[in-house]
C-alpha cells in the first residue's frame, strides 16, 4: 500500500502524541506529513470539542527536508471530559484538500478527501478516573440460575408459580410456549436451577479458577430470565431467599470469589409490586390507582391500559428513571435497593440496557456504590464502541470517569470471531482491536468484560463449528440440531484459540456458564439451555482450567503492556510485557514477557520468523507444550505454527539498552 502524498496516523506517536484517550488537561502534539515540492498557502487543524465549538488553529512548519514537510499544531485537552474530533485542511497550489480518518473510522493511517472528512476520536477523561485493580486481574462467569445446577436432593422444585412449566429432564432442549389466557409466547418454563446449587458448585468455579460470578437477575419475577422484575428487594421463591442469598455471598467470598448483580432499572415487570396488573399483590400499582406511591414511576398515554414500554413489550412498562421517589427506592433511601445488596455482600452491578437509562442516574447510581465501597465495580450492557456511544440523539459519557468501570465488549467478541472464521482480513482485524484500544481509556481497555458468549447470542461452538444460519432453520430445527463429529472437532479446536486470546489480551475474560464443558445452541432459549453436568467434555474443562491458571499466575497476562505484532496471511499475534519493575499502571510487578501466537487456518501452516530484539531475549518457554524452548538467535524468534495452533510463549524481560 502506497503512502499518500499526504499522511497522519492517530496510532504513530511521531503524528499524534501521547497515544490515545487522555486526561483533562492534557498537552497534545499532532503532525501532518506533506511530500511536496511546493509550499502549501496554509495547513489548518480543524478541532471541534464536546461543549459544540469549534476552532481552527494554523500549524507551523516544523520540519523541511527536500519535499518532505512536517506540520505541527499543539492542543491542550479542556478540563471537562468529553470527545475532541479532528482533521486536517491543507491548501495548496490553489486547490483545498483535507484529510481525516480513514472510511471505517478506525482511527490510524487516514485518507486524503475533496470534501470534509471524517474526524478524528480523542477521548478526554476525569484526570481521577480508575478502576479498581483488582477487577482487571479476575476472571469472570456469567451464571443464568434456572438453568446451572439444582442444589436439592431429588432435584425438588422450590415454590414452582402458578403458571409455570416445570422440565422432567435436566437436560431436555428449552423451547418457548404460548400462554393460553394471553396467546403470546411466555418464558414461564423452568428446570429448577437455585441459589443452592450455587453454593454447591462452588468449589467447582474456585477449581476453574473463577473469583467473580455475574448474575443473570435473580430478583423476584414471574419468568425464568427475571429481567420483569417484580420485587427488588425479594430473592426469587424459585432461586432460594434473601438469607440463602447472603449466605451465598459469604461462602463466596471465603473462596475468593465476587458476587456481580443484574440491575434492571429501565422497567419493571407488569406483574410486579410497583405496576400489579395482573393484581396479585396487595399493594396498590401504578396500574390499579392513580394514588399508588409507583404512579409517578411510570408514564402512561391514557391510565390504565396504554402505557409506555421496553420495546413495545406490554408485560416491561418503563419506568422513569429521573422521578425523585424511583431514585430513593433504587440508590438514595437507607434500604434502597442499591445499598440493601451491597449490604448483603455483593461487589457490583451489571446494568441492562444501560444506553436506556440517563447519564444522570448512572453518576447518580455509581457514586452512592463507591461511598459503599470504593472497590465496588459498575459494567454497562453496550454492544458498540462505548467510547462514541449514541443513544436516543445524545453522545453518552460511558468512559468519562463518572460512570461505569467496564462495559461488555460485544465488539472484541465480534472481532475475535471474524479472525478465527476468517471473515476478515487479519490487517483489519488489527485496525478493529487497535480502533478500541485507541479509543478507551486504558483503565477501561484493561477493565472490559471479554466475553464470546452471553444468553443474548448463539452459543460460541456453535458458530465456530459453522452452523447453518438461523434464519435458514425453523425453530424446531434450530432446537434439534448438533454440530456433526467432523464439525464439533473444529469448534473445540477454534474455541481453544478463543479461550486462548480472551486469557492473554488486555481486559476481564468472562465465561458463559458451561461454554467450557462443550455447550451448543443457537440463539434464545437454546444458548439458555442447562448445564450439563456429568456431561462435560473433559478435555475441553481441563484446558480451560490450564489457561486460566496461566492468567493467573502471571501478572504479565493481566496488566502488562499490550504491544501488537505484525499481522500477516492467517498469522495474528502480540507480547505482553512488564518491564522496569511495573505494569501499565505503575503497579510493582515482577518483570516478564509473554508472547502469544496464532494461526487461524485449519489446515495450513505458518513458517513464521519474528524480531523480539527489543524486548526479549535468550530463551523463550512454550508454557503449552510441557516446557519446550525456543532459544531466540539475536532476538529473532523462528516458530511453526500448525493448524488452529495457538502458542503462549513466556520468558523474563532481558534488560536492553
Amino acid at each position: 500500500m502506497c503512502r499518500e502524498w499526504i499522511f497522519h496516523n492517530s496510532q504513530d506517536l511521531f503524528f499524534r502524541a501521547p497515544f490515545g484517550a487522555v486526561a483533562c488537561n492534557t498537552k497534545i502534539t499532532l503532525r501532518l506529513e506533506i511530500y511536496s515540492r511546493e509550499y502549501p498557502q496554509f495547513v489548518t487543524l480543524r478541532l471541534w470539542n464536546h461543549i459544540n465549538q469549534e476552532e481552527k488553529i494554523n500549524m507551523q512548519l516544523s520540519e523541511d527536508d527536500d519535499n518532505k514537510k512536517i506540520y505541527q499544531g499543539e492542543i491542550i485537552t479542556p478540563s471537562t471530559p468529553g470527545l475532541l474530533w479532528y482533521f486536517f485542511i491543507i491548501h495548496i497550489n490553489g486547490k483545498t484538500f483535507y484529510y481525516g480518518n480513514n472510511a471505517d473510522n478506525f482511527g490510524g493511517i487516514g485518507q486524503i478527501y475533496k470534501h470534509q472528512p471524517p474526524s478524528y476520536q480523542v477521548t478526554v477523561y476525569k484526570e481521577d478516573l480508575s478502576v479498581p485493580h483488582w477487577f482487571k486481574e479476575s476472571v469472570m462467569y456469567q451464571i443464568f440460575v434456572d438453568r446451572f445446577y439444582n442444589g436439592h436432593d431429588g432435584g425438588q422444585m422450590l415454590n414452582p408459580k402458578q403458571k409455570c412449566y416445570v422440565y422432567n429432564n435436566w437436560h431436555d432442549t428449552p423451547y418457548y410456549r404460548t400462554d393460553p389466557d394471553s396467546g403470546k409466547t411466555v418464558c414461564y418454563d423452568f428446570f429448577g436451577g437455585n441459589l443452592l446449587g450455587v453454593i454447591k458448585k462452588l468449589s467447582y468455579l474456585k477449581e476453574l479458577g473463577i473469583n467473580i460470578i455475574y448474575f443473570n437477575p435473580v430478583f423476584e419475577a414471574p419468568s425464568n430470565h427475571k429481567y420483569d422484575t417484580a420485587n427488588y428487594k425479594k430473592i426469587d421463591p424459585m432461586f432460594g431467599d434473601n438469607m440463602l442469598f447472603k449466605e451465598l455471598c459469604s461462602k463466596a467470598k471465603e473462596m475468593g470469589i465476587s458476587i456481580i448483580l443484574d440491575g434492571v432499572f429501565s422497567h419493571t415487570g407488569s406483574d410486579s409490586i410497583y405496576f400489579n396488573k395482573e393484581g396479585t399483590y396487595p399493594e396498590i400499582g401504578a396500574y390499579q390507582s392513580k394514588e399508588s406511591p409507583y404512579y409517578s414511576w411510570y408514564k402512561f398515554y391514557d391510565w390504565p391500559h396504554r402505557y409506555e414500554c421496553w420495546w413495545g413489550i406490554d408485560t416491561l412498562p418503563n419506568v422513569n428513571e429521573m422521578d425523585p421517589s424511583y431514585q430513593n427506592f433504587i440508590i438514595y433511601d437507607q434500604d434502597s435497593v442499591l445499598k440493601y445488596w451491597m449490604k448483603m455482600g455483593i461487589k457490583g452491578w451489571r446494568l441492562d440496557v444501560v444506553d436506556e437509562l440517563p447519564d444522570e442516574f448512572v453518576k447518580r447510581l455509581r457514586k452512592e456504590m463507591k461511598k459503599l465501597d470504593p472497590e465496588s465495580v459498575l459494567i454497562g450492557e453496550v454492544w458498540e464502541d462505548a467510547s462514541n456511544k449514541i443513544s436516543y440523539g445524545k453522545m453518552r459519557e460511558y468512559l468519562l470517569g463518572d460512570e461505569l468501570d467496564s462495559v461488555m465488549n460485544y465488539p472484541f467478541r465480534n472481532i475475535l470471531l471474524d479472525f478465527i472464521l476468517n471473515k476478515r482480513d487479519v490487517k483489519d482485524i488489527h485496525r478493529a482491536f487497535m480502533s478500541l484500544y485507541e479509543n478507551y481509556p486504558l483503565e477501561h481497555f484493561y477493565s472490559t468484560m471479554n466475553l464470546v458468549g452471553s444468553h443474548d447470542v448463539p452459543r460460541v461452538l456453535t458458530i465456530l463449528g459453522e452452523a447453518p444460519a438461523e434464519e435458514n432453520l425453523s425453530k424446531e430445527e434450530q432446537g434439534c440440531y448438533k454440530l456433526p463429529p467432523d464439525k464439533k472437532k473444529l469448534a473445540i479446536e477454534r474455541l481453544k484459540l478463543v479461550s486462548l486470546f480472551q486469557m492473554t489480551f488486555p481486559g476481564v475474560p468472562c465465561i458463559y456458564y458451561g461454554d467450557e464443558a462443550e455447550m451448543e445452541g443457537y440463539g434464545d432459549p437454546l444458548c439458555r439451555a442447562t448445564y450439563p453436568w456429568g456431561r462435560e467434555n473433559r478435555q475441553l474443562l481441563n484446558w480451560y482450567k490450564k489457561i486460566i491458571a496461566l492468567r493467573r499466575q502471571h501478572d504479565v497476562l493481566k496488566t502488562g503492556r499490550w504491544v501488537p505484532l505484525n499481522p500477516q496471511g492467517d498469522f495474528y499475534g502480540y507480547l505482553r510485557l512488564i518491564e522496569n519493575g511495573k505494569d501499565v499502571f505503575g503497579q510493582n510487578k515482577k518483570d516478564n514477557a509473554a508472547v502469544v501466537l496464532f494461526n487461524r487456518h485449519p489446515k495450513e501452516k505458518i513458517d513464521l520468523t519474528i524480531d523480539l530484539s527489543r524486548w526479549c531475549n535468550g530463551i523463550l518457554i512454550d508454557v503449552l507444550q510441557e516446557g519446550r524452548k525456543f532459544h531466540l538467535k539475536d532476538g529473532r524468534l523462528n516458530v511453526l505454527l500448525k493448524p488452529l495452533e495457538g502458542k503462549l510463549l513466556m520468558s523474563n524481560v532481558s534488560a536492553l539498552e
